[in-house]
């Protein structure tokens, strides 16, 4: 009997790198953060409205229902005419924390599926604020054997690089106002 138990364990150990191929996509986790020479409370002034992305620099304009409640819609129009269409489903202005969904958007706009994301702005030393950025997703093409554009790496690229340059437009836009 542990001959057979053994030689079936085997036999499951032998199998378990090609199941592991075959799954397909895993999910992704980015994460970015900026530190901001203001107090939290005028970061979040400008981070926590979920019907107003222009601090992104690709976002062209945004419009949406529903203020900052759970279940709020937005949906940003990008420079180029590309639509991203968002939910918002966590939202804690005491915690300075906003958790949002992209219900809608063309893989070739941004390679990702069911991506969701939280922004959160924290205190920081000498008056300043973290605003840490961080998101999770799958790739733009969910069978195995995507092509480039629609790979991990292509959807951590776009995220990461969307997240860093929005950061640092976000920096910018609030240092330079001083607000």
């Amino acid at each position: 009997m542990k001959l057979l138990i053994g030689g079936a364990v085997a036999a499951l150990v032998a199998l378990a790198p090609l199941a592991a191929e075959a799954h397909g996509p895993s999910r992704k986790k980015v994460e970015e953060k900026v530190v901001i020479n203001a107090a939290p409370e005028k970061v979040w002034a400008v981070v926590g409205n979920f019907q107003d992305m222009s601090w992104l620099p690709p976002v062209e304009k945004t419009e949406g229902k529903g203020g900052n409640e759970v279940k709020a819609t937005r949906t940003l129009t990008l420079k180029g005419g590309a639509t991203v269409d968002e939910e918002l489903y966590k939202y804690s202005a005491e915690q300075r924390s906003l958790s949002y969904r992209i219900s809608k958007v063309d893989v070739k706009t941004l390679p990702v599926n069911n991506y969701s994301s939280t922004i959160k702005v924290e205190p920081a030393e000498g008056g300043k604020s973290t605003v840490t950025w961080d998101g999770a997703f799958y790739r733009g093409y969910m069978n195995n054997d995507p092509p480039p554009e629609l790979n991990d790496e292509a959807a951590v690229k776009a995220v990461s690089g969307l997240y860093k340059a929005g950061l640092e437009s976000l920096k910018a836009k609030i240092e330079k106002s001083g607000s």
